[in-house]
């Protein structure tokens, strides 16, 4: 099994934390699992994007929108070593294993070259970059820590540009596409939204309910973050993808009949689906 080890850079970095709140040392072991789980969720983002490339090539997409992806990539790979800093900070080790399987960008060869990069985009950027967006700018808002505020500030800014690169491609480029495409790309959109759901809820567990003193530190409350987690699918990801011609409304809702999402969160957050 694979390893990702940013020890020697956490070292390197030596962050020392201004700690305002005393942690016990249960809080503090779930800050490190919260930063270490972070650290490699963001490294492996990197491989996520990488994989992209060699599709817009493919696709003969413009080489500045390529430029783009490969300072995402960049991005994601500081990411994760910020976020190791964390973990030494709070007096863990920056090493963690990864999963067996890494995330595989499907190369959709069904479908043409621009049709299949569109549909890589709408998952990666329209919906799980947007959804980070919401998510962390949460999590910023609850530490206390001055260096944990300014890494995930850091983070956040870069996460919102990921974000608005996948928008701005469906500016471009959904008012070009026929009828037919932008059909199958509403078909599409249910495997997005129910892989989204699967993947995020899963990190997001409705029992994981923080003390105080460790949300100052970054661990997030599992209920708020799915209360988050369904208004931004629902509020902001959907209209917008509505706008651009998607069924986003039906794909969401079919969604969740094969496997009933709303079965897998409190009660007190059902959203109202209209």
């Amino acid at each position: 099994m694979a390893t990702l080890d940013l020890r020697r850079q956490a070292a390197a970095a030596n962050v020392t934390l201004t700690e305002r709140t005393p942690l016990t040392a249960h809080d503090r072991e779930r800050a490190i699992a919260t930063w270490k789980t972070r650290m490699v969720n963001e490294h492996i983002s990197a491989r996520v994007f990488a994989q992209l490339i060699p599709q817009m090539m493919r696709a003969g997409i413009d080489p500045s929108w390529q430029e783009s992806i490969s300072i995402m990539v960049s991005d994601e790979l500081r990411h994760g070593r910020q976020c190791a800093d964390m973990v030494h900070a709070l007096g863990g080790e920056a090493v963690a294993e990864l999963p067996e399987e890494l995330t595989e960008v499907p190369l959709h060869e069904d479908a043409e070259p621009m049709e299949a990069f569109l549909r890589n985009i709408l998952s990666i950027s329209c919906l799980s970059e947007t959804v980070a967006v919401a998510l962390i700018r949460a999590e910023k808002n609850e530490v206390s820590t001055p260096e944990m505020e300014s890494t995930l500030d850091e983070i956040l800014a870069d996460e919102v540009q990921h974000a608005r690169f996948g928008w701005r491609v469906l500016d471009e480029v959904a008012p070009t596409l026929s009828s037919d495409t932008r059909a199958r790309l509403s078909d599409y959109l249910i495997g997005a939204f129910r892989h989204l759901a699967e993947h995020e809820l899963h990190y997001l567990p409705i029992d994981n309910v923080p003390t105080e003193e460790a949300t100052a530190y970054g661990v997030c409350d599992g209920r708020d973050a799915r209360r988050l987690f369904f208004d931004t699918v629902e509020k902001v990801i959907v209209p917008r993808l509505q706008e651009h011609g998607f069924r986003a409304q039906e794909a969401w809702m079919a969604s969740q009949r094969p496997i009933p999402v709303k079965d897998v969160r409190a009660p007190a957050l059902q959203p109202q689906v209209s």
